[in-house]
């Protein structure tokens, strides 16, 4: 018996669409509200801590400050011991359910995104966190990139099957 050698990428690009820690829970249309909250105190945040600034990012790129690699630094810093104290004491959502953590497989379309992304955010100055709260700023010039990001993401929908995983 043959054993032919089967393609498993749908089965491993079929699973990284899935939001496997997907709460199951039922909530009424005003238990939103809180990530509303949650989200202009984060755009208040991200604006007085200028990493909304174009200028800041442009200066990143150009590796004239520190500024903005402290922030994401101290941000991977944060990750990194909340995922550890998860895991240790093995802590629940807010509703109770279990948090789970899936190992990932390093591919090489994680370099082409990457790049991509960085290029796109230095052009704009705009990566997907701080473009809503640039437009909220008045930055209204920010519409064509959040334009550009939805097309991107549709093409990027559109050509899936097509590109390296």
């Amino acid at each position: 018996m043959q054993i032919k050698n089967q393609n498993t990428d749908f089965e491993t690009r079929s699973l990284d669409t899935v939001c496997i820690n997907e709460s199951q829970l039922e909530h009424k249309w005003y238990h939103n509200l809180k990530y509303l909250v949650i989200g202009l105190l984060f755009g208040i945040v991200f604006i007085k801590a200028e990493i909304i600034s174009w200028y800041r990012i442009q200066e990143m790129f150009r590796f004239q400050s520190f500024h903005m690699y402290g922030v994401i630094g101290s941000a991977v810093v944060v990750g990194i011991i909340s995922v550890f104290l998860i895991k240790k004491f093995n802590i629940k959502t807010i509703y109770g359910e279990k948090i789970e953590f899936h190992d990932k497989t390093f591919n090489k379309g994680q370099i082409y995104g990457g790049l991509i992304f960085g290029l796109g955010w230095a052009i704009t100055g705009a990566c997907p966190g701080p473009l809503f709260a640039q437009i909220g700023t008045g930055a209204t010039v920010m519409i064509v990139t959040l334009f550009f990001a939805i097309v991107g993401t549709w093409v990027y929908g559109y050509f899936r099957d097509k590109l390296p995983h």
